[in-house]
């Protein structure tokens, strides 16, 4: 009897043991598995969230430098920038409508005229855009060579010449030029030319001169000037006080001597080349990219890299909205 109830204790021993043991195993496995969980979520919320930005064509200062500011995106934020070639402005506002990138290059004057439905964008104004900020100047570059003969906006009459395609900043820029000029399309024979094809038009004689509106050096000008004795015609004074006097987002510019082996400074105006997304991106990612962008100039090898600066950035917006998150940056930069 005794032998009988040593068994048995033995065996409710055995028993608790064996219990209490399936009991820590399932603990062990809940905390795997929230383990396993909080990883999981750790690395959903850690991967990168893939963004366009929409830079210009590869002749353009947008490409080049989208590439820059692409990486350092990429490299200090959850998002990973993919740069892509467009037809620069207006061709990104409306990719930027249909939802098909998030971010993008603009001239801001062309930004201006999609959020207010004014021009290209005449009464199809674009209501998903807001800015991260403005970059550096794009300066409106008249290039013709030594062999043309053409000293002045005025000696263009008649001849072929480049003023960029249909719609496009540059093209905008164009008209405006010549109307300040006392002249119209009607005056020359336009060509609607990229930068590349225009410095190609220029070399191969089938086009005297070309308007290009991007910032300085510009690649396709420089490469034309490697070869030719490139002029930049220089805009009269009074003519360019008038394009800013109507047209308040011009503001006077230097294409500076030495730049494509010019031998003195020539007077023209300027826009400014800016970023924008879409209204929907998170506001504390934009803010990450605001911030690591304007904080990470420094990795910026691009010539226009040193005219990138929080200081600066608000600079020529006009009634441009700043996305809430880029917002948030600049106020606590103490810039507004």
């Amino acid at each position: 009897m005794k032998k009988m109830r040593h068994s048995l204790l033995f065996i409710l021993l055995l028993a608790f043991m064996l219990v209490m043991a399936a009991c820590n195993s399932g603990a062990d496995s809940g905390n795997t598995n929230e383990e396993e969980g909080t990883n999981g979520s750790e690395n959903n919320s850690g991967d990168k969230q893939d963004l366009s930005l929409l830079t210009g064509g590869t002749g353009g200062t947008y490409y080049p430098l989208g590439g820059q500011i692409g990486k350092i995106i990429t490299d200090n934020t959850n998002a990973n920038i993919t740069p892509q070639t467009s037809g620069a402005s207006a061709e990104n506002m409306e990719t930027l409508r249909a939802g098909e990138a998030e971010i993008a290059f603009s001239q801001t004057d062309i930004a201006a005229y999609a959020i207010d439905g004014l021009e290209m964008f005449e009464g199809n104004a674009i209501d998903n855009i807001q800015a991260i900020g403005s970059l550096y100047p794009e300066t409106v570059q008249l290039v013709t060579t030594k062999d043309s003969g053409i000293t002045s906006v005025e000696d263009l009459k008649g001849k072929a010449v480049s003023v960029g395609a249909p719609g496009s900043g540059a093209y905008i820029n164009a008209m405006q030029v010549l109307e300040a000029h006392g002249l119209t399309d009607k005056d020359i024979k336009p060509q609607n030319l990229s930068f590349d094809e225009s410095t190609d038009g220029i070399q191969a004689g089938t086009i005297d001169a070309a308007f290009i509106t991007a910032g300085t050096p510009t690649g396709a000008v420089e490469a034309l000037s490697a070869q030719n004795d490139i002029v930049i015609v220089p805009f009269a004074e009074d003519k360019i006080q008038a394009l800013i006097d109507q047209y308040p987002y011009y503001a006077q510019d230097t294409v500076a001597a030495g730049t494509y082996k010019i031998e003195e400074d020539v007077p023209t105006v300027a826009v400014k080349a800016m970023l924008v997304v879409t209204k929907d991106l998170d506001e504390e990612l934009v803010y990450e990219m605001t911030k690591s962008l304007f904080e990470n100039t420094d990795k910026i090898t691009h010539a226009k890299g040193e005219l990138i600066t929080p200081e600066t950035a608000l600079e020529g917006l006009g009634n441009l909205e700043l996305h809430p998150g880029a917002a948030k940056y600049f106020e606590e930069k103490g810039i507004q």
